[in-house]
């Protein structure tokens, strides 16, 4: 994605990195962090508000900071950055809550030509995995690095 994004601050492992976000509602810590899952190769991908008192991610906050643009392009450079590390892993990103996963949809519909180029995407319906396609409201996402 061609777009304005943070600087990221990678953790030691680069699994986990923090950015601050800056808009209306002032400057605003946000984490990302890919988990390992039951499953080989398969990652969790979580994303929030960096909460002040445990350092953990929180995802149910609303910060409407309105910088979502650079937002999102910030993930998606963690994203990128994730998998030149594990170029075989499969991330696996659903939202805490419907709408959620609906502005996780709109973004990726918004930019899928682009990001087509470097990643498979998949969308969930049900227990069904298909490849992604506009106006589906899928369940949670499943994207994987195209070989390089």
């Amino acid at each position: 994605m061609n777009q304005p994004k943070y600087q990221l601050k990678a953790g030691d492992n680069l699994t986990t990195y923090e950015f601050l976000s800056e808009g209306s509602k002032g400057k605003i810590v946000k984490l990302i962090q890919f988990t390992t899952t039951n499953y080989h190769d398969v990652f969790n991908l979580a994303f929030g508000d960096k909460d002040g008192e445990t350092g953990q991610i929180d995802d149910k906050v609303i910060s409407n900071n309105g910088d979502s643009e650079m937002v999102l392009a910030t993930v998606v450079s963690a994203l990128y950055a994730f998998t030149d590390k594990h170029p075989d892993a499969w991330i696996y990103a659903t939202g805490s809550t419907k709408s959620r996963t609906r502005l996780y949809r709109m973004g990726i519909t918004k930019y899928l030509k682009e990001v087509k180029t470097d990643f498979q995407i998949f969308g969930q319906v049900g227990k069904a995995w298909e490849e992604f396609e506009k106006e589906v409201d899928y369940e949670s996402f499943l994207v994987r690095r195209k070989n390089q």
